[in-house]
């Protein structure tokens, strides 16, 4: 669980919270109008701005920002070497139990392909072809979050706007002045709300996911031509440390 998220999160609405609780109160903050205009008006936008499917996985996408895939590169850059010491050595068939038992499955299509005899640049032609789409679709799923932050600001004045009216028309009755004037402004703040702490925040994170699950593949890209091409272990493990930090570039333990 990535717990910097977590720990955004719960921080900004607990200050939030608290702000309110320190004023008038947090029911004087909540509006079922406000709510239903500003997060079931961005909901039904977000459903004309993408397929249905796409959609079925917002809860799993958002997942993805809470609790992402953990890559440990060190590990993966050992695995290569190993794979190229052992291949280097006995042969490339001798890699096909490691093939069948991989985990990974971008490294077990590579190695496998590699062991079949496959052309090295077929090999890179596919892989890539894989990396790209993986990235698109990484791209959309970022894109639903950042297309919510700006819809749900939208909502928001279209709220405001919504409230006003209803203010200005009502105004020989003071009594209506209030719920339309609340009208106005939380459906601005549950934009801004939605927007800050949820849209913009969970696309960007979602957009360093991605670009961290492309790296781990260019390693493993690297790591199979490298190894179908017969390069020494020695050599294979410089090329592959350049991809990590200086500070962790040390994997000899």
């Amino acid at each position: 669980m990535d717990l910097g998220t977590v720990i955004g999160i719960v921080l900004i609405m607990a200050l939030l919270m608290g702000a309110m609780s320190m004023g008038v109160g947090v029911g004087a903050y909540i509006d079922i109008p406000s709510v239903l205009i500003v997060v079931g008006g961005s909901i039904g936008a977000l459903l004309i701005s993408f397929k249905p499917e796409q959609m079925k996985q917002f809860v799993k996408i958002f997942m993805v920002a809470i609790k992402p895939p953990v890559f440990d590169k060190a590990e993966l850059i050992k695995k290569l070497v190993s794979y190229s010491s052992k291949a280097r050595k006995d042969g490339l068939l001798a890699l096909e139990s490691e093939a069948n038992n991989e985990e990974n499955d971008f490294l077990k299509k590579g190695l496998s392909m590699a062991i079949d005899g496959s052309e090295p640049d077929t090999i890179r032609s596919l892989l890539e072809i894989e990396m790209d789409q993986t990235s698109e679709r990484h791209k959309v799923n970022a894109s639903i979050f950042s297309q919510w932050a700006g819809l749900a600001g939208a909502m928001g004045m279209v709220g405001t706007l919504i409230g006003l009216v209803a203010m200005l028309l009502n105004m020989a009755d003071p009594s209506a002045i209030g719920p339309s004037m609340a009208v106005a402004l939380l459906t601005t703040m549950y934009g801004a709300i939605i927007g800050n702490v949820f849209g913009t925040p969970i696309a960007t994170i979602l957009g360093i996911r991605s670009g961290e699950e492309t790296i781990v593949k260019e390693i493993i890209l690297t790591g199979i031509m490298s190894i179908q091409a017969g390069d020494a272990p020695r050599d294979l493990e410089a090329k592959l440390l350049a991809y990590l930090p200086p500070a962790q570039r040390d994997i000899s333990e």
